[in-house]
């Protein structure tokens, strides 16, 4: 069974850093682009970053580029994604994803992605 299984949420303070984790089971994800998604109270699920079968290959939302970094450990089978200098409005649950489509093309899209995992919460205050 296919399991992606996030962790390292937290509560920070505003300016502060913290950093996720995803663990994929269940088989390899090394040839997948792997991402972050992020859905705040109210609001739609969106793109976050995202990291190319390589990981050579990176994307960011606009919003969170030059702050926040992802990479990717094929040996382990994990993706992470640091994320610095965070706001208050970085403050959603983060959802690490699959998209089994292809390994090469990175797509913003969050239909692309077929495997998701539970989330973990992440909470900057002012």
């Amino acid at each position: 069974q296919v399991q992606l299984v996030e962790s390292g949420g937290g509560l920070v303070q505003a300016g502060g850093s913290l950093r996720l984790s995803c663990a994929a089971s269940g088989r390899s994800f090394s040839s997948y682009v792997m991402g972050w998604f992020r859905q705040a109270p109210g609001k739609e699920r969106e793109f976050v970053a995202a990291i190319n079968y390589a990981g050579i290959r990176t994307y960011y939302a606009d919003v969170v580029k030059g702050r926040f970094t992802i990479s990717r450990d094929k040996a382990k089978n994990t993706v992470s994604l640091q994320m610095n200098s965070l706001k208050p409005e970085d403050t959603a649950v983060y959802y690490c994803a699959a998209d089994p489509s292809n390994g090469v093309y990175i797509y913003t899209l969050k239909d692309r992605y077929q495997h998701w995992g539970q989330g973990t919460q992440v909470t900057v205050s002012s």
